[in-house]
Order: C-alpha cells, then sequence, then structure tokens
C-alpha cells in the first residue's frame, strides 16, 4: 500500500513538474521575445545547448544508457528538429499566444496526410472526421485574429509542417534503431546545437546591438537561462510521463496544457479575444479531446487483439 502510494505521489509530482515546464517555456520566450528582443536562432541553440549538458548529467547518473548511432541517419533528424523548434519559435513569436497554441494543433492532420500518404497507413473514419473541427478551429482563429500578419502565419505553417516530419522521422527512427526519447535525443541536441551555431553568424548578429554576445540586461540573462532549464526539464518529464503512465493520463495532461496556455496568453499579454476565436478554440479542443479519445480506444482493442 505504501509503494503503490508512493508511486502515485511520483507521477503526480512528474505530471505538475511536465505542465509547469511547458507552460513556464511558452511565456518565457514570449516575455524574452516582446521584453528584449533577443534573437531566436541564438534562444534555440542556447536551448540545445543547455539540453545536452542536462542529458550529460543525467547520463553520468545513470537515468538513461546512451546507444550508438549513425551519424549519416540522424543529421536530416536534427536538421528537422532544428526547423521544428525555431520556426515555432517565430510563430510565438510574431503571433498571439493563443493563435501559435493553436497553430500547432494542426500537426495532428498533418501527421495523419504524411503517414497516409508516404507511409501508407490507414486511420478509420472516426478519426478522420476529428480533423475537421480541428482544421475548421484554428482557421476561424486565425481568421478573428486582431494580430492577424502574413509573416506570422507563414512561420506558423512552415512550423507545424516541419514538426509533423519531424514527429514523423522520430518514431520510425526509435524503431529502426530500437531506442528510446532520450537515446535519440542524446545526439540529436548537440548535433543540432552545432547546426545553428554554424548558421546563426549568416542571419542574426553575434556582436553589436541584440547580439547573442553583446551586453544584455541582467534580467534577460536569467530569462534566457531559465528558458533553456524550462526546455531540457520538459523533455526530461515527457520521457519520464511516457515511460510510466497511460496514453490517457499524457494527452490529458496535453488538453490542460492547452487550455492553461491559452488562458496565461490573455492574462500575461493582454492578449484580446473576440467571441469568434473563442468558437474556435473550442472547436479545435472538441477535435482533439475527440481524437484522442478514439486513439486510446483504438490502441487498448489493439493490445486485447494480440494478448487473445
Amino acid at each position: 500500500m505504501a509503494e503503490s502510494r508512493a508511486g502515485s505521489v511520483r507521477i503526480a509530482v512528474c505530471l505538475v513538474w511536465n505542465l509547469i515546464s511547458s507552460i513556464t517555456i511558452v511565456f518565457l520566450n514570449k516575455w524574452i521575445y516582446t521584453r528584449y528582443s533577443f534573437p531566436n536562432l541564438s534562444l534555440t541553440c542556447i536551448h540545445f545547448l543547455t539540453t545536452t549538458l542536462g542529458l550529460w548529467v543525467c547520463q553520468w547518473c545513470n537515468i538513461f544508457n546512451p546507444k550508438s548511432l549513425p551519424f549519416r541517419s540522424m543529421l536530416p533528424l536534427s536538421l528537422t528538429f532544428c526547423g521544428f523548434v525555431v520556426f515555432t519559435n517565430l510563430s510565438l513569436q510574431s503571433n498571439t499566444v493563443g493563435t501559435y497554441q493553436l497553430a500547432k494543433s494542426m500537426t495532428t492532420p498533418c501527421i495523419l496526410i504524411i503517414q497516409t500518404v508516404f507511409y501508407n497507413k490507414s486511420f478509420s473514419t472516426k478519426i478522420k472526421l476529428t480533423l475537421v473541427p480541428i482544421t475548421l478551429g484554428v482557421i476561424t482563429n486565425s481568421y478573428y485574429d486582431v494580430k492577424f500578419n502574413v509573416q506570422g502565419t507563414i512561420y506558423a505553417v512552415v512550423g507545424f509542417l516541419v514538426t509533423s516530419l519531424y514527429q514523423v522521422w522520430v518514431g520510425a527512427k526509435q524503431r529502426e534503431f530500437q531506442v528510446n526519447s532520450m537515446q535519440l535525443l542524446y545526439y540529436q541536441a548537440p548535433l543540432s546545437a552545432c547546426i545553428l551555431a554554424l548558421i546563426v553568424p549568416f542571419f542574426e548578429p553575434v556582436f553589436g546591438e541584440n547580439g547573442v554576445l553583446s551586453s544584455w540586461d541582467a534580467y534577460a540573462i536569467y530569462f534566457v537561462l531559465a528558458s533553456g532549464c524550462a526546455a531540457f526539464s520538459v523533455n526530461l518529464s515527457i520521457y519520464w510521463i511516457i515511460g510510466n503512465t497511460s496514453p490517457v493520463t499524457y494527452n490529458m495532461v496535453g488538453h490542460l496544457k492547452f487550455c492553461l496556455t491559452l488562458i496565461g496568453g490573455f492574462l500575461l499579454f493582454g492578449e484580446k479575444v473576440q467571441f469568434n476565436q473563442l468558437l474556435g478554440v473550442s472547436m479545435t479542443l472538441s477535435g482533439i479531446v475527440a481524437y484522442t479519445h478514439f486513439k486510446v480506444k483504438e490502441q487498448e482493442e489493439a493490445d486485447k487483439q494480440i494478448k487473445a
């Protein structure tokens, strides 16, 4: 009984930890962009470096065991990793928190299309129908967003397209090499940091005004370091949650993060929300909840058939 209670407490703590980390990194990044105009690529590179250091510490503490992976296979994955983080951060920088969060929801329909077209994977009609409210909700919110802009929309679209490709590839590489997310990230993070370090000087100032190595306010440095720690914390907590809880638990936490992030954008950054936008948010959220419900049910049925 005591062990069961201790296990439940650990799960609860990790779920809250993931929830706080995931929401914190969004608000920290938005604050860094709006208050300090910190360069996007440089901030992403710092995230990768912080994650790399954190993974080295985890390895030293025997939290996971690294596995040798071929460089040529990791390079495309690392490039898409760079792309998805950079463009989602650019979307956050250019859009309201609400539009940024809803645009990320388009990853689900995009993944289904990629898997159907390129991997010959089939999905039930119920799953396909859930994509209708998700897509309509995102379009409705974007159309009525008072801060709608073409550049932000392009960043958001490229962001969810690259994110979808990355997530499909991650799943494929994990199965191909028989590794978990931490073992994969152990190679991805430093390689992605190196790629961005080479790219940054061509797109952003390194020295001088708003350069990553220029003279920054002490609070700006604290926020940037806190953002890097939050990035690693999100990765570590997701790894633990996936390995120790059910898909239902993980997805329900995701729904809660979705709602709290939208509320936080309204309260912290004074983002005005029209009724039609709330209607769009409701449609998208209902589609996500329905998608999760049907996917979990299908997985449970598949597991029963395997055991039978």
